[in-house]
């Protein structure tokens, strides 16, 4: 118990509970949810293990001081007066970067900077020389984060967003970020235990990881690297063996992955990507148009998808929704129809009600995840 510490995940808006839940999942102590952050409680092993396992964090960082500041020169002296040694040497590198939340404190950059001199004016006062500042590869990665007068120091566990998970070799114009297309699965209900259908699939990105879930295969392993293998405390003997366990909980999948791409290259980089990830037995590609299609057989269909909003792609939306509705509704007897999207007008074209509405960010973009329930014969006969 003595070696827990308090680490926050950083995840996107709407998606605190999916990521509490996932904490909780896997072991995690002490769980709080905020905005757009989970906060929790865990060992170094477990630090390591929420790196690798967690599906809509974006970053693990351990929070190492907490204090208030008034002022730059305030920030300055509070950040000198910490023990750095310990977490680096004077001949490592290292990297900050800064969010505020703050009428005294505007500039994020600026903030980032001056953290910065502190770290390296103290090893130069103590060691005679001073780290050096590598922002790609650094050896410690220091997050400042300032809301009003509270500022606090965490070292960044995770380095690179873990939304990077090391498949995508290929992407197309809008692709979907890695840890949005996880959640939008999640929200889904998806459980592994039906057919799934990604029917504008573009680089593959939602099929992977429903597959990654529905096969309980960690979603961080294909990464080339966290920050904390730069670590003075890393302990690779450990980390291995957490993997090991990761590994060993992983299980068979027994029905389809279809995905649908009107576009040739699209269909191309998502069989890379799927290929990437060593998920080629359970997904398979194919070059269609969602519109021209119908569901294969009597089994029930969990479909989740991306559709365009119109905002990168030049499409007449008002038309294509209504598309969109009428597959649904004739081709897709028996599916359960899950899509993102930030088009609000054009969503009222669909000509179908939803049974379900959640307010989600895709990017800076607000949008909806909707559901959409089709029944085999009519909805009443089905309450029946």
């Amino acid at each position: 118990m003595e070696n827990n510490f308090k680490m926050v995940a950083k995840t996107l808006f709407g998606f605190e509970e999916l990521l509490a839940k996932e904490l909780r999942n896997l072991g995690a102590q002490d769980v709080k949810t905020g905005i757009r952050n989970v906060s929790f409680v865990g060992d170094t092993g477990f630090m390591y293990k929420a790196n690798l396992a967690l599906r809509t964090a974006i970053k693990i960082l351990k929070p190492i001081k907490t204090f208030r500041v008034t002022n730059e020169q305030d920030l300055y002296n509070q950040v000198y007066k910490m023990s750095w040694e310990k977490y680096l040497s004077e001949n490592g590198s290292l990297a900050v970067d800064a969010t505020v939340h703050s009428t005294v404190f505007t500039h994020s950059k600026y903030i980032a900077l001056k953290t910065k001199d502190a770290v390296v004016d103290k090893f130069r006062d103590t060691k005679g020389t001073r780290p050096n500042v590598d922002l790609r590869f650094p050896d410690l990665k220091i997050n400042v984060h300032i809301d009003r007068q509270l500022c606090t120091v965490s070292l960044d566990s995770s380095g690179e967003s873990l939304h990077r998970r090391g498949y995508k070799a290929a992407t197309n114009i809008a692709p979907i970020n890695e840890v949005l297309a996880a959640g939008l699965v999640m929200l889904s209900g998806w459980d592994g235990q039906s057919d799934f259908m990604d029917p504008m699939c573009g680089s593959g990105t939602i099929l992977i990881e429903a597959a990654m879930i529905a096969c309980n295969i960690p979603p961080n392993l294909m990464r080339k690297e966290f920050a904390f293998e730069r670590w003075q405390d890393w302990d690779v003997d450990l980390f291995e063996k957490i993997e090991e366990s990761l590994l060993s909980k992983t299980r068979d999948f027994h029905h389809k992955m279809i995905g649908y791409d009107k576009s040739p290259s699209a269909v191309r980089k998502a069989n890379d990507n799927i290929k990437n990830a060593n998920l080629e037995d359970f997904i398979k590609v194919s070059h269609e148009d969602f519109f021209k299609t119908q569901k294969a057989g009597e089994e029930h269909l969990h479909m989740v998808f991306n559709p365009p909003y119109g905002e990168r792609l030049d499409i007449d939306m008002e038309n294509f929704y209504a598309d969109i509705g009428a597959t649904l509704k004739h081709g897709y007897p028996g599916t359960h129809a899950w899509f993102i999207t930030s088009n609000l007008e054009a969503l009222k074209h669909i000509g179908l009600r939803p049974s379900r509405k959640i307010k989600l960010f895709n990017a800076k973009l607000e949008s909806r995840l909707v559901k959409y329930e089709m029944y085999a014969g009519s909805k009443k006969a089905k309450k029946q």
